[in-house]
């Protein structure tokens, strides 16, 4: 009767304890990546990772209008056609901070690719028009699509709210776009997990 009594417990497991308990393992763990090399941050080794390790980036170390290509590089990712900007029209608003990427110059397409192959991908977008985040593989061929059906421009009749999140959970991706067409869209918190 002891065995049993100390095997039971009094109270139900919660979704909260089971937060706890993946914590207490590092069952994965984020990186706010910044774009300046000035600063003091961990180096990433993704070879030595052995747990899923996500890397948010962060996007207030850029200046307004500066073209986005390798300043994340060190962190694993490269920007093809982005701009980071401070919205000054009210229906692209931010989801956090001031500064988002757009596509530019070719508006409507934006592409990240990954130097090391990646598992999810995930970004605040805010669209004029409807928004496809494609995943490739290292040969370009397509793993998974995923849209937003349609715009979500602040202040405006969309069902759909401003920064929606989109994102791809599928192995080896090597490329993600996002390309709308004959529209604009604005990305926040992009995100990579390893």
């Amino acid at each position: 009767m002891v065995e049993q009594a100390t095997l039971q417990s009094n109270k139900l497991p919660t979704i909260e304890d089971a937060k706890f308990a993946l914590d207490n393992f590092n069952i994965e763990n984020e990186i706010k990546a910044s774009a300046r090399r000035g600063q003091v941050e961990p180096v990433l080794d993704a070879t030595r990772l052995t747990v899923p390790t996500c890397i948010c980036l962060d996007l207030e170390d850029l200046k307004c209008f500066e073209a986005v290509e390798r300043q994340y590089e060190r962190w694993g990712v490269i920007f093809h056609n982005s701009l980071a900007i401070q919205p000054s029209n009210p229906a692209f608003p931010t989801y956090s901070g001031l500064i988002v990427l757009m596509g530019a110059p070719k508006s409507g397409f934006l592409e990240a690719s990954f130097l090391r192959p990646v598992n999810s991908v995930s970004a605040f977008v805010t669209s004029s028009q409807r928004l496809v985040l494609s995943a490739y593989d290292r040969d370009r061929q397509l793993l998974a699509q995923t849209a937003l059906p349609g715009s979500n421009l602040a202040n405006s009749d969309s069902p759909i709210s401003p920064n929606t999140l989109l994102s791809i959970n599928v192995n080896n991706i090597y490329s993600v776009t996002f390309c709308t067409f004959d529209g604009q869209f604005t990305l926040d918190n992009f995100r990579f997990c390893l």
